[in-house]
Parts: structure tokens; C-alpha cells; sequence
């Protein structure tokens, strides 16, 4: 991305500090992470950071000052050091490069910091996030105390800049689209891989696939199409395995009459995918298969519908959960003796021993990404707590354009004596990474087959 989107980025994030008193921000980006002995895990910035800033190498801090100045610490360039390690931006070339004011040493931090904080009435750093930010901070303003009666003023208040930047994140600019579309159809891509490996394997007269295997196949096309990985540990998950939510791929044994489910997505340029699909590993879905995967897509069509700009971030949970409610008694996974009618399987919450988990979360630079899910605005109201009770909370929040979610039911069958045996060890999940547009949402994940019948041509492909 140019400087320019990046300094637009520090100029709003400087108005919302004026707006709120003034004062400076600081904000370091994230630690290097020792992996053992000598050796670091692969680098990650920090989001806020990288943000606000497009720069991703570690050791580095920004200051924002209320009037929009900034200065960017950071280790200088070093020639020895490019020998073993590669180039630095340097302290030299980083205000053209990335648009900053200006540029320090990262060494000189500790005693750059005061003459930075005096003056100025609060200190924004966000809170939480950097184990010792904190004290050090304390450390920098203890300093200035001890001068205030030679006329230094030091700031009064510490704030939390957190919640300034996610609201900044939440609405997503044409740019950070446009990469994550991108991000959006490479995962795409290595679903439709590891389902073609797992036809071609059976086909080919194997007994078993271990997950492993499959994740490598995810691997490889994330990083045959420039994706910096995954951007989260992936989830391969065969057979009984599906009804654990976050089942790590290991050596399990993928069998030709078993579902597999895979949550997998990579990180492009800093941003994040998040694709689910459940497809049976010889190709052809069995009778209660079916049965289970249609229903929690017709969930998932609901929470669609239910994704528009007006409608609330919780809607499209409410509607997947009123469909998968109503196709549990169906089914006969819930029985209406025991459980009544739809309506009594929400207020119980009887569904949740088949869904647990929510229907989406913000997609961003972090899969989980930052901003409220409650409104920040409306007074709380009583609504239900899914545990047949009910709790009083803000209303979740208005969708906007240009907000990103993630749209994903899911039914976990796991064997117990009330449930049908022909369903036991059953887990789908379906997920998609929706765009709120002007008019309603647009799913960028639908380049790998979602529809049975399409996942069964593909795999016979």
C-alpha cells in the first residue's frame, strides 16, 4: 500500500485523539518470540501497529502526537547485519518511505520518551496488549514528575488507545478489500486442493488419509500464491474429530466412509481468511450426512439474508439458530415430548448440545478481529442469554458497508442415547467471509464448492 493510505490512517487516528482531549498516543509494535535456544518463531507485527504505520519489522515504536506528528523508533540500518539477517528500512530512509515526520533509533527511546510525553495532558497506549508497556511508561512519567517544579509539565491521565484504533479497523477502506478477496481466493483455492487430494487418494485405492497429509496440501497452496501463511493453526479434522471445534490436524486417520472438516484460511499482506468446509473423504455423502450438511447450510443461507447494512451483527446468529432449531426436531435429534416446539428449543437453549458457538465474528487483520460487537450508542435492553433466561446488555451493533464478518453454523452429534445412532460422530461446519455492501453482503469465499451436489461433482472432477 502507498505511505499516503498509511499517514491518511495516522491523520484520522490523530483527530479521534483531539476529539477526545488530545494528547499522545504511544505504540509498540510486537516482540520478537523466542521459539527455543537460539531460535525466534517467523516474525508477526503487531496489527494496531502495522495499521497505522505499513512497517513490519520488530524493535520499532510509533508516537502520535493530537497535532498529527509522528516519530517512528526503529533499529538503524546495518550493513554487518544485513550479511546474516537482510536490509533494515533504517532510521534515514523510513520518513520518505513510510511518511513518517521523523525517525529515531530505537536506542535512544528511553531517553526520547520524556521530552515527548512533557506537555502533553494524557497518555494513550493501548491497554493490555504489551506486558510491560505499562510500567515503563510509569517509569518515563516518574521521571518528569521529578522535575515539575522546574517547570515540566507531566501528563495527568493514562488512556486506553485501544478502543480508538478497532473502531478505525472495523470499516474496512477499497484496499483492505481488495487484499483480502485476494487472501479470500487463495484459501479458496487450498480447500479445493486438500478435497481433490482426498478424492484422488481414495481413488487410488488408499485405506486412510491422515490429517497431516491434508494440511500440507493446505500449506502449499498458501504459500505457492504468496500467502505468508495460515492465518491461524489450521483445523483438519476427520471423522469423530469434527465435533471437537479446534481440533489441531495430527495423525489421525481420515476413513473413506467419514466427513472431513477443515477451518483453514491464509494471511496475505497482513490480512486474514477464514474458510470452513465439510466434505465426505470418498466423495459421496451418506443418507444422514446429507441430512446434517443441508440443514446447517440452509442455517447458513438464513444468516445471509440476515447480513445487510441496517440489520444487527446477532441477527444472522438469531436466524441460523431459529433454522437449526427447527431442523433438530425434524430430525429427530430433539424430540418434541422432550423439548416442545421450536420456540421452547430457543428459550432452553436445547439446541446448544449440538451448537455451541456463535455464528460469526469480525474478519480482519486478525481473524478475530478488533471492534465492539455491542452498540456503543443505545441504551441496554433485556434480551435472552441462550440459556433460557435472560440478561440485560446493549443491542449488538448496527452493520455498516464496508464491515467484514464471518457467517458460520455448525452441528457437533456426538453419541449419547437420545440421539439416533446413524448421526453419532457427525461434526459440519460451514463458513463463509461476507463484505457488507450497500445493498447486503458479499461472500468472497464462494470459490470453493459450498452446495453437496457441487462438492460431490468436484471431487469426481
Amino acid at each position: 500500500m502507498s505511505p499516503s493510505i498509511f499517514a491518511a490512517r495516522r491523520a484520522q487516528l490523530a483527530e479521534r485523539l483531539r476529539a477526545a482531549g488530545g494528547g499522545v498516543a504511544l505504540l509498540p509494535t510486537a516482540p520478537e518470540r523466542t521459539r527455543n535456544a537460539d531460535t525466534e518463531h517467523p516474525y508477526r507485527h503487531d496489527s494496531h501497529f502495522h495499521h497505522l504505520t505499513g512497517f513490519d519489522e520488530p524493535l520499532a515504536w510509533l508516537v502520535l502526537n493530537s497535532d498529527g506528528r509522528s516519530t517512528l523508533f526503529c533499529r538503524p540500518a546495518d550493513l554487518e547485519h544485513a550479511v546474516w539477517h537482510g536490509h533494515r528500512l533504517g532510521t534515514e530512509a523510513a520518513p520518505e518511505v513510510l511518511g513518517v515526520d521523523e525517525a529515531l533509533p530505537i536506542d535512544s527511546l528511553p531517553d526520547a520518551m520524556p521530552a515527548l510525553l512533557a506537555g502533553q495532558g494524557t497518555v494513550w497506549f493501548p491497554f493490555g496488549r504489551h506486558p510491560d508497556l505499562s510500567g515503563q511508561i510509569e517509569g518515563w512519567l516518574a521521571s518528569l514528575r521529578a522535575q515539575e517544579r522546574r517547570g515540566v509539565e507531566c501528563p495527568t491521565q493514562c488512556r486506553d488507545l485501544h478502543p480508538l484504533i478497532a473502531e478505525m479497523r472495523l470499516i474496512k477502506d477499497a484496499g483492505e478489500l481488495a487484499t483480502m478477496r485476494r487472501a479470500a481466493s487463495i484459501s479458496a483455492g487450498a480447500h479445493r486442493r486438500a478435497m481433490r487430494y482426498c478424492a484422488q487418494r481414495f481413488r487410488q485405492g488408499a485405506s486412510a488419509v491422515h490429517e497431516y497429509e491434508i494440511e500440507a496440501e493446505l500449506l502449499h497452496e498458501f504459500r505457492r500464491h504468496g500467502a505468508h501463511g495460515p492465518a491461524y493453526p489450521s483445523i483438519v479434522a476427520a471423522g469423530a474429530n469434527a465435533c471437537v471445534l479446534h481440533h489441531p490436524a495430527g495423525h489421525a486417520r481420515l476413513l473413506p466412509d467419514e466427513l472431513c472438516l477443515i477451518d483453514a484460511g491464509c494471511e496475505l499482506d497482513g490480512y486474514a481468511s477464514d474458510i470452513t468446509r465439510t466434505f465426505p473423504a470418498s466423495g459421496c455423502f451418506s443418507g444422514p450426512q446429507r441430512a446434517i450438511y443441508e440443514l446447517v447450510l440452509a442455517a447458513q443461507q438464513a444468516a445471509i439474508d440476515a447480513t445487510q447494512p441496517g440489520q444487527r451483527q446477532r441477527d444472522a446468529h438469531h436466524a441460523a439458530v431459529g433454522v437449526l432449531a427447527q431442523g433438530l426436531l425434524d430430525l429427530g435429534l430433539l424430540s418434541h415430548d422432550a423439548h416442545g416446539g421450536v420456540d421452547d428449543v430457543i428459550a432452553s437453549a436445547a439446541y446448544r448440545a449440538f451448537y455451541m458457538h456463535g455464528t460469526g465474528h469480525w474478519l480482519g487483520r486478525d481473524v478475530h478481529d478488533v471492534g465492539e460487537y455491542l452498540s456503543l450508542g443505545e441504551a441496554p435492553i433485556e434480551q435472552p442469554d441462550g440459556l433460557g433466561g435472560t440478561v440485560v446488555k446493549r443491542p449488538s451493533r448496527v452493520l455498516k458497508p464496508g464491515m467484514v464478518v464471518t457467517l458460520e453454523p455448525g452441528l457437533y452429534v456426538r453419541p449419547a442415547p437420545d440421539v439416533p445412532e446413524r448421526y453419532w460422530n457427525i461434526g459440519i461446519r460451514v463458513e463463509d467471509d461476507a463484505i457488507v455492501t450497500e445493498r447486503g453482503c458479499e461472500l468472497i469465499t464462494r470459490g470453493v464448492p459450498v452446495d453437496p451436489d457441487e462438492i460431490e461433482a468436484w471431487m469426481r472432477s
